[in-house]
């Protein structure tokens, strides 16, 4: 961590702030509990009940030895908020194609349209998902 050389906000002030954090299974059991915003802090807990208990004790001494040593301290990030709009530009035959769909299931072309993104989106992330498995046996078969 750099020095911050700016005026800093008192430790009470970056302790009141909301800061997001990861949970990940291990598989091992337990859970690792990352701050995305705070480099290095990190905690585990056994159960899920520990979680809250373990994540403010890390977020709070990592903070308050961040400000003892006069490290500077990110604020907190908040996730881009989204309108669940947006504007998509398509050839006519496919609005036709789409619209066709939609009555013959029956549905509205909103539904029938977010019912097909969110299948592709779904399968996207498992193609990556094997890929990447594909690559780490390559690697160990190599």
């Amino acid at each position: 961590m750099a020095m911050d050389t700016r005026p800093q906000r008192s430790l009470g002030d970056y302790l009141a702030l909301p800061y997001p954090f990861n949970v990940i299974a291990d598989e091992a059991g337990g859970y690792v509990v990352l701050f995305p915003d705070l480099p290095g802090c990190m905690t585990q807990a056994e159960t899920l009940g520990e979680i809250p208990e373990r994540a403010e004790e890390a977020r709070r001494l990592w903070m308050m030895t961040a400000y003892e040593d006069g490290h500077a301290i990110p604020l907190p990030s908040y996730p881009e908020e989204y309108s669940g709009k947006f504007v998509v530009r398509l050839p006519k035959s496919l609005h036709r194609q789409l619209a066709e769909g939609a009555e013959r299931e029956g549905v509205s072309l909103n539904q029938h349209v977010v019912t097909l993104l969110s299948h592709g989106n779904a399968l996207a992330g498992v193609m990556r998902r094997l890929t990447a498995i594909e690559a780490q046996l390559t690697t160990i078969q190599a």
